[in-house]
Parts: structure tokens; C-alpha cells; sequence
């Protein structure tokens, strides 16, 4: 039987973090710091519009794959967390259904530079590993996006991939890209180093 997020009892917590699923009424803040320069650099795109973003956020398809961060009352910030089938021929499709995740996070720029990112993913990761008891977990960002980078590689995630030029920045650059992965029994490894 394979535990979905939606089994799981929230909020998970770390020793200064809650993490929950995300609602509606969540989305509001999450475009507060989303549309902030520093934010949306690293983004698919720009939001702009408050009404256009809660629209497509509130999707139950991507609602579901969004948790918030909160310091006590306070919210932070916001991962990702999509399950996916990892890619397997047919005779075998069923065995690689649902054994994968891709992450991502964003914490707001008043509370960047404290740890909260490497902590909230660390317990995403444990989340992942242990109560769904997925596989592998995968991570993208753009080169140049050093924090994020930064984030993935003390979280125990490996660098696979390096894309050249392969993404269009909205400023009109072309630029690289980074892949990561970690697998379950490397994250459990790291655990007893």
C-alpha cells in the first residue's frame, strides 16, 4: 500500500519549523514574497497579478504539492513536494509508480540567511524517505542560483546534472542549469556518517 502526503499527520515539525500543507488562504502570502525581485528571479515566472496567481495556485493538482514553513505563527516560506513515477519499461511501470519526488522551496527574503531553507528541506527529505517511503528525490535550479544550490548540497543531495545554456532567463540570457538527486539508502547513510 503506498502512503500518500495526504495519510500523513501535519504539521510535521523540526526544532523551529511546522510544516503543513498548504490552503487557499495561504496563497496571498506566498505571492507577497513570490513577486519580490529576489524571489522571482529564481522562478518560472513573474507573478504579477495576485487574482491570476491564486487561480492557477489553487488547483487542487499543484495546491496539493505545496507546504508552508512557519516559525511559530509566522509564515515563512513554502516547499514543493511532487510525487512521481520514476521512469520504468512496461513490463515493469507498476513497480515505479509513485516512487520519486521533485522539491523545491522558497523562504521569504526577511528571513533568508538563517538556516530555515537547510532545515525545512532536511525534514522534506524525511518525509519523503521515511513516511512515504519513496526511492529518490530529485532538485533543479539555475546555476546561478548559488543559495539554492548551497541548500541542495547540505541536504546530502548529489549534483548529476550540468545543463549549458539550456534554460532562457527572462532577462534574455541563456543560462545553466543543475541537477540533484540523493537516494533513500544514501540519505539514510548520511544519517550514521
Amino acid at each position: 500500500m503506498t502512503v500518500k502526503p495526504a495519510d500523513l499527520l501535519w504539521p510535521a515539525s523540526t526544532a523551529r519549523l511546522a510544516i503543513r500543507p498548504a490552503v487557499v488562504e495561504d496563497l496571498p502570502r506566498i505571492f507577497e514574497y513570490y513577486r519580490k525581485p529576489e524571489v522571482s528571479e529564481w522562478l518560472a515566472s513573474h507573478p504579477a497579478d495576485l487574482d491570476a496567481f491564486i487561480e492557477r495556485a489553487r488547483q487542487p493538482e499543484l495546491l496539493a504539492c505545496i507546504y508552508v514553513v512557519e516559525r511559530g505563527d509566522i509564515h515563512i516560506g513554502d516547499l514543493y513536494m511532487g510525487i512521481r513515477d520514476a521512469w520504468a519499461q512496461k513490463e515493469v511501470q507498476a513497480q515505479a509508480h509513485a516512487t520519486q519526488a521533485e522539491i523545491g522551496y522558497v523562504i521569504a527574503p526577511d528571513y533568508a540567511g538563517q538556516g530555515y531553507a537547510n532545515e525545512a528541506v532536511a525534514e522534506l527529505l524525511r518525509i519523503c524517505f521515511e513516511d512515504l517511503g519513496l526511492r529518490r528525490v530529485t532538485a533543479e535550479c539555475l546555476a546561478e542560483n548559488v543559495a539554492s544550490w548551497r541548500v541542495m548540497e547540505k541536504a546530502g543531495m548529489r549534483r548529476e546534472t550540468v545543463t549549458r545554456q539550456a534554460s532562457l532567463h527572462r532577462s534574455g540570457r541563456w543560462l545553466d542549469g543543475y541537477g540533484y538527486a540523493v537516494l533513500a539508502d544514501e540519505w539514510r547513510g548520511s544519517l550514521v556518517s
